[in-house]
């Protein structure tokens, strides 16, 4: 039997050099890339490497830096860094707190879906515990794609 009938092994060119120096200088390279970048954009490539928050003129007007975070969500449930706390356990709290820093500023992140009530009772509590000022942060509503507010119905 004839197995090889073009003879085509005769007529391709010779190997290469050896270039294994070339693999450990492109390892080195990879390396070097990695720790002086960092690799947000491979470990999670889902997440934008350079988030930025939109500019609005005016709003370092009366920008606060705050010192402690407390999260409201329906129905007066309170997370708290430690975890959740209902109102009298908060007021202990936000005394404990307030003597960690010489002037205390909480940032309250409420839902759309708090009362009043509940903002004015947290307010009244942060002041007697003795911070300086509370700042409410919220999340606006989302819209919906024509523009107008989502429907009950379109939320599901």
């Amino acid at each position: 039997m004839i197995t090889r009938p073009l003879d085509l092994a005769s007529k391709l060119r010779p190997e290469p050099r050896n270039f294994d120096f070339l693999f450990l200088v492109n390892g080195g390279l990879i390396v070097l890339f990695f720790s002086m970048f960092w690799s947000g954009f491979v470990l999670a490539p889902g997440l934008p490497a350079d988030f930025h928050l939109p500019v609005l003129p005016g709003a370092r007007v009366e920008a606060v830096a705050t010192t402690h975070t407390i999260s409201l969500l329906r129905g007066g449930l309170i997370l708290a860094p430690g975890g959740k706390l209902e109102l009298p356990q908060l007021r202990k709290w936000l005394k404990a707190e307030a003597m960690t820093t010489k002037q205390p500023v909480l940032l309250v992140l409420a839902g759309t879906d708090v009362t009043i009530g509940d903002l004015t009772d947290i307010r009244t509590a942060a002041q007697e515990a003795g911070f300086v000022n509370v700042v409410l942060g919220g999340q606006p509503v989302p819209m919906a794609p024509e523009g107008g507010r989502w429907k009950e119905e379109d939320k599901r």
